[in-house]
């Protein structure tokens, strides 16, 4: 009896042997698991992380693959100058690229490691996201104009084929003067300039004609040509605080814009009726003061009477700027910005530039998203939200004031004050007129 439990034969040794290997590996995999588990201390950090710590060691942080653009020699000199300067600016300088820890984009990277260094003052210059560039963030923002100061760089003639190094150098220059946006104006000036002459045959100068020709030429000079016009960007305001405005709950969500730039005109609208219904529903239960409420509430049937008589995208926009100056109000926001003058679907602006219509003297101010700012520092044109006129689709800014209340307000950008709004213009009939 004895024997034959411990030697069980055919089918049942085999399943002993089984069950017997079977616990033997999981046994091993414990001890394997037990071995090499480490502690969340001994985790890897993040990228964010290890250059935040290495930025607490020296205010300069060069990764090891540009090291041959930015040699040890370097990395002390600048070091140096920081530290002449008694500001608190530091210096990044990794890699950007499309799919990285932040997603290619320098602001990105910028706001990252200053979370990971614990916030308050800071001035952060990465590297660019176009070749040749540098970019700068600072917290608070203005306070040094360290945006304007990093993106003169980029323009000024003697830094063309200059290395990371002398850019950095020389932006650090300017943050310690406190004049980066003169500078900035200054090396953007020639941005507006008459073109360039051409000789022709007999020796003759001749200018180019841009605007005639075939109508696609024509329409491409009206799209492309109050772009190239843009002079210089204006004060850098306060980024950080309006992203902070953008996530309270009363914003209206960036993804909102991301989806209605996709939808053809039928999805827009629909999108556009969620976003009304949604306001409303907020007006009526917020409990901010009264005030705030009734200007909401203002915004909410100012947007409803756009929605009714659209008759396109354009006014399909509008809602959303109507929308987007009732969540203002809502949120307490004291001097939120309106939508992006270019094209409002882009979402709200962060900041105002200087910018002059084609064809005449006078400079306006208008607001301007991110993505816009960044296609007018590296001289590319902008996307702009388009109307029907005459023949064809024209920048919206384009039709005349009398006939847009859009063109002769710029989706919020051109309000003569603190006292002018979208929905009081739609309240007086400014929309309707137009319409009809």
């Amino acid at each position: 009896m004895c024997t034959d439990l411990l030697h069980p034969a055919g089918p049942q040794r085999a399943a002993a042997t089984g069950r017997l290997r079977r616990a033997l590996a999981v046994g091993a995999a414990s001890v394997a698991l037990l071995c090499c588990t480490v502690p969340p201390a001994a985790a890897a950090e993040s990228p964010g992380q290890k250059i935040a710590d290495a930025l607490r060691r020296s205010p300069v942080h060069v990764d090891p693959s540009l090291t041959s653009a930015v040699d040890t020699e370097q990395q002390r000199e600048l070091a140096a100058r920081i530290r002449r300067t008694h500001l608190p600016i530091r210096v990044a300088l990794v890699p950007l690229v499309e799919g990285d820890s932040w997603g290619g984009k320098p602001e990105q990277l910028a706001e990252v490691v200053h979370d990971r260094m614990g916030g308050g003052p800071a001035i952060l210059i990465t590297l660019g996201d176009q070749p040749d560039d540098i970019s700068a963030r600072e917290w608070p923002s203005d306070a040094h104009q360290a945006f304007h100061a990093a993106a003169a760089v980029f323009f000024q003639k003697d830094m063309k084929g200059a290395g990371p190094a002398k850019r950095v150098a020389r932006a650090i220059d300017i943050i310690e003067a406190g004049n980066g946006d003169a500078v900035y104006e200054r090396a953007t000036a020639d941005l507006g300039a008459p073109a360039p002459t051409r000789t022709t045959a007999d020796g003759a100068g001749a200018k180019s004609a841009p605007g005639h020709g075939s109508p696609l030429v024509r329409l491409l000079s009206l799209i492309v040509g109050p772009v190239l016009l843009l002079a210089a960007v204006g004060l850098l305001l306060r980024r950080r605080s309006r992203l902070r405005d953008l996530s309270t709950p009363f914003a209206l969500p960036r993804s909102v814009f991301a989806a209605a730039r996709q939808a053809d005109e039928a999805g827009l609208r629909d999108r556009a009726a969620e976003e009304v219904v949604r306001l409303g529903e907020e007006a009526r239960t917020a409990q901010g003061a009264p005030a705030a409420v009734e200007r909401a509430l203002d915004a909410y049937a100012a947007a409803g009477t756009v929605l009714d008589r659209a008759g396109g995208v354009p006014d399909l926009a509008g809602v959303f700027a109507l929308v987007a100056e009732g969540r203002a109000a809502l949120s307490g926001a004291a001097a939120a910005l309106p939508l992006c003058f270019f094209h409002p679907l882009h979402g709200p602006a962060v900041r105002r530039i200087p910018w002059r219509p084609l064809g005449r003297r006078e400079q306006l101010r208008v607001a301007a998203c991110e993505t816009c700012l960044r296609a007018i520092r590296t001289r590319r044109a902008p996307e702009v939200l388009t109307d029907r006129q005459g023949n064809g689709p024209v920048p919206y800014f384009e039709v005349p004031a009398e006939e847009s209340l859009w063109a002769a307000t710029g989706y919020g950008s051109l309000l003569s004050g603190a006292d002018d709004s979208l929905t009081g213009r739609v309240q007086r009939g400014d929309f309707t007129r137009t319409r009809d």
